[in-house]
């Protein structure tokens, strides 16, 4: 059994970007119970009043199957460990583990500590024997015991006994620099084993972009607890990244860590923690990301149709992904079928209509179109293509203004347009923040007498592409628009050395498609 140990609330957050509040903490510890993580470091209580709130508050969790740790240091040099103040606050978080850290290298003991190398070794000793007291569990993170052990392998050991004799449930094997390499953590970690009867565990960082294959190299030899967080949020670089490590051991060695089922939640929960931070999903995330498991090589998918595990590592529905195939100027039959089943349309790949979408589609790309993240054009392509696409409008004429007035006050947008629904003319304007935004609200303005469900969709995102910088402001720009209601998310493209026709193409397809996509749930229930 692999035990699992997230730090993302305490060493997560010490990434560039990331301030989670007392309530996203208490909502991320319930997510990292609900995946089935062994243990979840809260924080540090002596170092922070958010720490502090946050072990008050989740005081009356109940947690199915984690372990709350909060997480310090030895106590300072010169004081008791039972008058150390770092120790009673670790002790008033009232959880029943606790992890301390204490240095292992011998430049951090004479230069960072500023005592001798055996006042360091009764530091750690006093400190975990005290704590072994008081609480179930201790772990004791031997910091920089990488770095420590090449420069002194003897030294390291010793630092390492001093816990074990102490009582230290589990010995963790920090590589706090992140400069140690997989063949050397390996090599270390299986003589740590030989000399040590406490289990290990293996604490990395990624600042060489190993953390990952570290902990798993260190899980090799012997190790059987792996600390990182999710999304391998941390300081610098980076933590091991559980979302990577959490499968290779389940899924690729074959170990015990985490259910079948906990295992389907492991995207859901990146993607909550992601939205907690308030950052962008990483789209080439091993595993997880939107990416791992999306092909665009007509080759490719023509191979996964036959059989998924030609370009696939693993299914993606055991981590709780799923199965993508990208339509670009690199797209193939395959890839024209396979998404056209995916939007169930019946078409056979000796249909014209395949041939047809396909030159399209490499034509369209060629101008500079993308459909990459823009599956609700392509879908609205291939509906164009059975001529089944219906036109919910007809432009007669817009027209944009954005007129400054003088240097101090902000420009000012207004939009006018003329639009035919049904045999109705209908002409309005409106006023936006930008001729884009001024654009968009006349244009909804307009449908909304005639398609209430238009006032349920949201502009989620909008990106602006420029797509051949040699032509200055006359270069032609791709504008991809991500629309939404209350159950789905798509996106649109348009394309145009004018940036407000390239907007406006977007825009329309993402109206129109919330449109088709209200249409064909009535046909659904008929």
């Amino acid at each position: 059994m692999i035990l699992l140990y997230d730090t993302t609330l305490r060493d997560g957050t010490q990434a560039e970007d990331i301030s989670f509040s007392v309530e996203d903490k208490v909502r991320i510890a319930r997510s990292l119970d609900e995946l089935g993580i062994h243990y979840i470091e809260g924080g540090w209580p002596g170092s922070n009043p958010r720490d502090i709130e946050f072990f008050k508050a989740i005081a009356g969790e109940k947690l199915a199957h984690a372990t709350l740790v909060s997480f310090g240091s030895t106590r300072k040099a010169g004081v008791k460990a039972k008058d150390d103040a770092n120790l009673k606050a670790l002790l008033s978080a009232r959880t029943s583990a606790i992890t301390i850290f204490g240095k292992t290298w011998k430049l951090h003991v004479t230069k960072a500590l500023r005592v001798s190398l055996e006042e360091n070794l009764e530091m750690i000793f006093d400190s975990v024997s005290y704590l072994k007291k008081k609480v179930d569990k201790v772990f004791y993170d031997a910091e920089h015991f990488f770095d420590g052990y090449k420069d002194d392998p003897g030294y390291a050991l010793e630092t390492l006994k001093a816990a074990e004799d102490a009582g230290a449930d589990y010995i963790v094997l920090c590589d706090t620099n992140g400069g140690t390499l997989p063949f050397e953590v390996a090599e270390i970690t299986r003589e740590v084993k030989l000399r040590t009867l406490a289990p290990l565990g293996i604490h990395a960082h990624n600042d060489s972009e190993t953390a990952v294959a570290n902990s798993l190299s260190a899980v090799r030899e012997g190790a059987s607890m792996v600390q990182g967080t999710i999304n391998g949020f941390g300081e610098r670089c980076g933590n091991a990244n559980l979302c990577s490590i959490i499968p290779a051991l389940k899924v690729k060695m074959n170990l015990d860590c985490l259910s079948v089922e906990q295992l389907k939640k492991l995207r859901g929960t990146a993607r909550f923690v992601n939205e907690l931070a308030n950052l962008p999903h990483q789209k080439n995330q091993s595993y997880v990301g939107d990416s791992a498991f999306a092909h665009k090589g007509g080759i490719h998918v023509s191979a996964i149709l036959k059989n998924p595990a030609t370009y696939e590592h693993i299914r993606p529905e055991l981590v709780g992904n799923h199965q993508r195939v990208l339509v670009s100027d690199l797209s193939g039959r395959s890839n024209i079928l396979y998404k056209a089943e995916e939007y169930g349309v019946d078409i056979t790949s000796n249909s014209g209509v395949v041939q047809d979408v396909l030159a399209e589609l490499k034509t369209l790309e060629h101008q500079g179109f993308q459909y990459e993240g823009a599956e609700a054009s392509f879908e609205l392509l291939i509906q164009k293509a059975l001529k089944k696409k219906q036109r919910f409008f007809k432009l007669l004429d817009f027209r944009v203004i954005d007129e400054k007035r003088s240097e101090d006050e902000a420009a000012h947008a207004e939009a006018t347009i003329k639009l035919e629904v049904n045999g109705v003319v209908e002409h309005t304007a409106a006023e936006g923040d930008g001729p884009v935004n001024a654009l968009d609200k006349a244009l909804r303005k307009a449908l909304e007498r005639f398609y209430p469900s238009i006032k349920e969709v949201q502009l989620l995102d909008f990106k602006v592409r420029v797509l051949a910088g040699m032509h200055g402001t006359a270069a032609k720009v791709r504008v991809l628009v991500e629309s939404g209601d209350s159950t789905d998310k798509w996106g649109t493209v348009g394309v145009s050395d004018n940036v407000i026709e390239a907007s406006w193409q977007a825009l329309v397809d993402g109206l129109e498609y919330k449109l088709f996509k209200d249409q064909r749930k009535k046909k659904a229930r008929k």
